[in-house]
């Protein structure tokens, strides 16, 4: 909490003066959460809460330290422009999809915490004392990796709750208790909007070491079907043992999912890291209608063209369009790694394949699929493989050398250099395709070359 205040020096006053008229602040949330579990605090997401004052008086002393945002004012929550720091005062919200939210100043510190989602999130600290109050054994539930709700009757208002216990199982490895599994099996999350849905599964697959865990927990509780039903198709589809020991595909994809989590660490963007683990999520999902017995051997023939199925799932738990074109077109082609090394594909069909990604996804990020769905295959636990994927890295080498494996290979040709020789119309964009063709099929890198190579035949 030290480092807090001295991050935001006004803070100290601030808290000062809310003392000085009758109040008390209390550091809450994830923050003390954090500080708890010992990890590295995010002094950019800092709640106060502020009892023993009107939101009128809260904002008046505010004002006295900059301009006071009041976006969240009708939650009861207020910022100081620069600063960081959500200020919030105790409320009861009513259930449904749009709660009345009624502010109450005098709620006490240990009602407040009733009122929070889990027995770890419902801490404070008092920020004139520095005590840490825990009236519901967070700490404990924290220390023994059992996630329990501070009060049954209350969690059950909010259904958004069952996702956010989803994201926790995954990020932090805790537990539900049995309470708390059979509250969660039992709450009805029709009501729950697609963009909350999605914030929370970002948040299990963008903080989880193993964001699989809170994926195989629906499956435990049998919310499996409501949330990501073709999915949950996988769950009694068996593959092949020669080529997957792990068993089902649900398994299967489950242990891919958690190796895509290990392969994003080193990316740096979001956006990618999503695409990579939702494509991990996803790329299997056609065994479902695909997969076939003859003479007891399993095949699942096709099974990447069903995208149709991905499309619906995603749809369902995010709004970004470009994301799901993403995905669609890893699912589409994430046989094709190990094929190419199989049939020793040559280097003009890289830069094809390449191209064919383009803009969305590349190479490298079709390389990494391929080694999450490779390192998804082990029969003897539940953790995907050990990274000893040589055919991967073979498609990786030979995707470097076409000079493909992060963008495609530029056109030497465009539009304007074609419109010199042909009218305006559909024929441009045939002969763009065909020059492109042959410029990596013969390796020309010469405009001039090319034009009399393209041009030149067909004026014959």
């Amino acid at each position: 909490m030290k480092k807090i205040v001295e991050r935001y020096p006004i803070m100290s006053s601030i808290i000062q003066k809310i003392l000085a008229h009758g109040g008390r602040s209390y550091l809450v949330g994830g923050v003390v959460r954090d500080m708890v579990m010992g990890l590295s605090i995010n002094d950019k997401d800092i709640d106060v809460e502020v009892h023993g004052l009107t939101e009128h008086m809260l904002e008046n002393i505010l004002q006295e330290y900059g301009v006071v945002n009041t976006v969240g004012k009708s939650f009861g929550v207020l910022r100081v422009s620069g600063l960081a720091v959500d200020w919030s005062l105790p409320r009861t919200d009513s259930t449904g999809r749009k709660p009345i939210v009624t502010i109450d100043p005098g709620m006490t510190i240990q009602e407040a915490a009733r009122r929070r989602d889990l027995t770890m999130n419902a801490m404070a600290i008092d920020m004139q004392t520095g005590e840490l109050i825990d009236p519901f054994g967070g700490k404990d539930d924290i220390k023994n990796k059992i996630l329990r709700a501070p009060d049954a009757r209350l969690f059950i208002q909010d259904p958004l709750r069952l996702f956010r216990v989803m994201q926790f199982i995954g990020r932090f490895e805790m537990v539900p208790d049995s309470t708390l599994n059979e509250l969660c099996s039992s709450i009805d999350i029709t009501s729950v909007s697609r963009e909350r849905i999605e914030q929370e599964f970002k948040k299990l697959l963008l903080l989880s070491e193993r964001p699989s865990l809170g994926i195989r927990w629906l499956h435990s509780i049998k919310k499996l079907p409501v949330i990501l039903q073709e999915l949950a198709g996988t769950l009694q589809v068996q593959q092949n043992p020669k080529w997957h020991p792990e068993g089902t595909v649900f398994e299967h994809t489950m242990q891919a999912l958690d190796a895509a989590a290990q392969i994003v660490q080193s990316y740096d963007q979001e956006k990618k890291k999503l695409i990579i683990l939702y494509a991990a999520l996803c790329h299997d999902i056609g065994k479902v209608t695909t997969t076939t017995v003859h003479d007891g051997v399993i095949k699942s023939i096709g099974h990447e063209n069903e995208t149709g199925l991905v499309k619906t799932l995603l749809k369902r738990i995010t709004h970004d369009t470009d994301i799901i074109e993403a995905v669609v077109s890893l699912v589409l082609h994430h046989m094709q790694p190990l094929q190419f090394v199989a049939q020793n594909a040559k280097l003009p069909a890289y830069k094809r394949l390449a191209r064919k990604l383009s803009p969305l996804v590349s190479m490298k990020l079709l390389a990494d699929l391929a080694r999450a769905d490779r390192r998804g295959r082990n029969g003897a636990s539940s953790l995907p493989l050990a990274d000893e994927d040589t055919e991967v890295d073979v498609f990786i080498k030979n995707a470097q050398k076409a000079g493909v494996f992060e963008l495609p290979e530029a056109a030497v040709l465009t539009g304007a250099d074609i419109l010199a020789y042909v009218k305006p119309g559909p024929q441009v964009g045939h002969l763009l395709k065909k020059a492109y063709d042959i410029q990596i099929n013969e390796g020309i890198i010469h405009k001039e070359d090319l034009l009399k190579r393209l041009i030149g035949k067909k004026m014959k």
